[in-house]
C-alpha cells in the first residue's frame, strides 16, 4: 500500500521519481523500488516522506484513508 500512496502523492505533487529522489536524498532507483514495493523504507524515510507530503504515517502505510 505505501508505495501505491507514495505514487500518488508524488503525482498530485506532478514530481519525478528523481526529483522527489533528490528532495529526499535517495537515488531514483530507490524512489523506484519504493513504489513498486520491491524494498521498505526505514523509519527514517517514512518520517521524511511524511514530513515532505504532510501526511501521517498512518496514510502512507495504508491504516487509514485520510
Amino acid at each position: 500500500m505505501y508505495g501505491q500512496r507514495l505514487r500518488e502523492l508524488r503525482y498530485e505533487k506532478k514530481l519525478s521519481q528523481r526529483a522527489l529522489a533528490e528532495i529526499l536524498g535517495v537515488t531514483q532507483k530507490d524512489i523506484s523500488r519504493y513504489e513498486l514495493e520491491q524494498i521498505e523504507p526505514n523509519i527514517g524515510m517514512i518520517v521524511k516522506i511524511c514530513d515532505y507530503f504532510e501526511v501521517t504515517a498512518d496514510f502512507l502505510l495504508g491504516r487509514t484513508d485520510y
